[in-house]
This record gives structure tokens, sequence and C-alpha cells, in this order.
């Protein structure tokens, strides 16, 4: 099994990287690959709401000059999927934002292609905001029908230097127990797949409150 993890901090090594670090160390133990993927430092453009990736149903969002469509399929050969930010002005950083809404929406259009995989998110904050981020990146997974392992406490750690949140014993606990809940939900998941028959999706029914 393989785990794929987003890094959308600008800083390649900062703390939200040493945060999705330890919930992989966990995953490794039990033989899950988890690769890093750092989105955080590139030039990704946000989602025109052009249709696109409707209409054109193969899998890729219009816009070609950056890796969405790469790490689209990544997430899509995936079993799970780790999305990690820090805090920016209580809100998902910049760069994280424009590739999750372009991702997720490519993947809703073309029949939910992360439908049922394991899905979990971490923070790192320097302060405050942390929960709001924690909520903003869990919508995703919520709306892909995802499923999402927990922790002892929100998959939030604490730290403003570089490597500092390791200095948060709470938070590192967090993210490791995160981790070893997610290896074990996963291979539930895998067992399980010969004895219980998964059920259909439905279509999506959208409500328009205007008429």
């Amino acid at each position: 099994m393989k785990v794929v993890a987003f890094n959308g901090s600008p800083n390649k090594n900062g703390n939200t990287y040493n945060a999705i670090k330890t919930v992989a160390a966990e995953l490794e133990k039990e033989g899950i690959e988890v690769e890093i993927v750092h989105v955080g430092n590139k030039l990704v453009r946000g989602c025109l709401a052009c249709g696109g990736c409707s209409r054109n149903q193969n899998e890729r969002c219009v816009i070609e000059t950056d890796g969405v469509n790469e790490w689209v399929q990544k997430m899509k050969e995936a079993d799970g999927i780790i999305l990690g930010s820090p805090v920016h002005y209580s809100a998902i950083a910049g760069t994280m934002k424009s590739f999750l809404d372009r991702a997720f929406y490519v993947a809703s259009s073309n029949g939910g292609m992360f439908r049922h995989k394991i899905g979990a998110s971490v923070v790192a904050v320097r302060r405050s905001g942390g929960i709001p981020v924690f909520d903003q990146l869990n919508n995703y997974i919520n709306y892909s029908e995802m499923i999402m392992p927990t922790s002892n406490y929100w998959n939030v750690a604490y730290g403003t230097t570089p490597g500092e949140v390791t200095q948060d014993e709470e938070g590192m606990q967090i993210m490791r127990v995160l981790g070893k809940n997610m290896a074990w939900m996963m291979k539930v998941l895998e067992a399980g797949k010969s004895q219980v028959k998964e059920n259909e999706k439905e279509d999506k029914i959208f409500t328009n409150f205007i008429r």
C-alpha cells in the first residue's frame, strides 16, 4: 500500500514537513510506502471555474503549466492521502489552496476519483489559526467521500522556526497516533474488500435555491 502526502509549506523541511514526516514514520513501520510531494514552493494558479475538467472527462485540469495533473494521478494511484499546510492568516497557504481546489474539482468531476481512499490532514502553526485550517483541509476529504482516521486530539502541532515543532511533545504524539490509526484503518479496509461489497456511488444532486 502507498500514501502520498502533500507539503503545502513554502519551506521544504519546515514544521509542516516535520509533522507529515512523523505521521509517515508510523506508516512506514507498518510497511506502507510514503511519498512526500512539496507543493508549497511551486507556482500553482487558482481554479478558473471554467468547467473544463467536467466537460473533458479526462482526469485533467485544463491548466497544463504546473504539476497539478501529475499530482492528481499520484492521488488516484495511492491508497491514502495526507494534506499538510501551515497557517497563513488563519487559512490554508495560498499555493496549497490553489492545488487542492483544482485537484479535488478534477476528482469530483471524473467519477469521484478519491472516493473511499483514506485521507488525513495535518497542520503546523506558530500560535493560533490551526483549527480553522484543519477544518478547511478536512472539507476536501469529507466532500470526496474519503475515509478519515482520527488521533487523540486535533491534528495541529506548534512551532515557529523550522524543526521547532518537534519540541511540541503533545503535537508529536498526535501525529504518531494519527499515523498508527491511519495504518490500521488502511489495513482493515484492504482486508475487508474481499468480505464486504463496496456500496454503489450515488450521482451528486445539486440544489439551487434561487430560481
